[in-house]
């Protein structure tokens, strides 16, 4: 069982503790959070579990892997703490505020010898790969993809605060959240583009409430459309010489249809995870438990690339829209 440490008491926190504890790889060891009392309401439904409000202290805890889920800002820090403290870390996207920072935490990891994955749990589900697989013998020639989902934080926004969701001191807006998923469909089914245009609708805050993407490959496109003020049901789409497929989602995927150009169907079987976060969960233990096999160094080093083109396709979005986070002016 690899012992698991939390930092960081949100949902999605919650929820990948759930997903780790189905696995049955994992045990929840340690949780910390600024203040006691939330990492205390954090554990409650677990035994034996340290709780800690100062993180030195939480880095000398016996951990085999650590999951961190703070504010977008501040991850950085943390990982770096934790990979000085010898900690593998899993950290939830974005990792990190930008190419640069994620590029001295990889270098970082590689030198401590330590593990650094980040949470991107589309890339890791079983029926993404299932899509992967069927589309390599197509023959592809644009994509539409979108996500939008109104945000619980736009209540507090619309009342005049300043969610942190929305916030460019903690690099904050919806590519960086929603639009994170996109990336990775996109990078990982079909490569890194030649160039990329971001075209968002920008807060007073610095970051984007909305936008639409484009990634240039040369032979085609990708439209990228994420938004955080509104829910869209509409499908994502992949355009190939041969017919169309449709996808309910990017993430979590549930169903896949194949439209020949002939009017012809073909419907994909698509089996459902137990948790949408389980195949994430499982992938990162299997790395883990077997990191000196060829097959786990070559897995874990092509995470790591892709991840790095995610990072790099972003910067270039976000410079191309005038969004600028804190951190990259650090």
């Amino acid at each position: 069982m690899l012992k698991l440490g939390i930092i960081g008491t949100g949902w999605i926190s919650s929820s990948f503790v759930e997903a780790a504890q189905m696995t049955k790889r994992y045990k929840l060891e340690a949780v910390y959070s600024r203040r006691l009392e939330s990492a205390l309401s954090f554990s409650e439904d677990f035994s034996h579990v340290s709780l800690y409000d100062e993180l030195n202290d939480f880095f000398e805890h016996e951990l085999d892997i650590i999951y961190i889920a703070s504010p977008n800002a501040v991850h950085f820090e943390q990982a770096k703490a934790a990979i000085l403290a010898g900690k593998n870390i899993i950290v939830e996207k974005p990792a990190f505020s930008n190419p640069m920072q994620l590029g001295e935490i990889i270098a970082l990891a590689q030198e401590k010898n330590v593990l650094f994955f980040e949470a991107a749990r589309n890339i890791h589900e079983k029926a993404f790969e299932v899509i992967h697989n069927f589309l390599s013998d197509k023959t592809v020639v644009g994509a539409d993809f979108t996500y939008s989902k109104y945000s619980s934080k736009m209540p507090a926004l619309l009342r005049g605060e300043l969610p942190n969701k929305f916030n460019a001191e903690f690099s904050g807006g919806l590519l960086a959240d929603l639009g994170v998923y996109l990336l990775y469909a996109a990078i990982y089914w079909f490569g890194a583009p030649k160039s990329a245009k971001y075209d968002a609708v920008v807060l007073p805050s610095g970051v984007d409430l909305s936008g639409v993407g484009s990634l240039d490959y040369g032979d085609y496109k990708v439209a990228l459309k994420c938004a955080g003020n509104l829910n869209s049901y509409l499908p994502c789409e992949i355009y190939t010489t041969e017919g169309t497929l449709i996808l309910d989602s990017v993430n979590a995927i549930k169903s896949a249809k194949f439209v020949k150009n002939d009017g012809g169907t073909e419907n994909i079987k698509i089996s459902a995870a137990k948790h949408s976060l389980y195949d994430e969960a499982v992938h990162f233990a299997e790395i883990f438990e077997t990191r000196e096999t060829q097959s786990s160094k070559y897995l874990y080093e092509d995470l790591l690339e892709t991840a790095k083109e995610v990072a790099q396709t972003s910067y270039l979005m976000r410079q191309d829209a005038g969004i600028v986070f804190a951190a990259d002016k650090a």
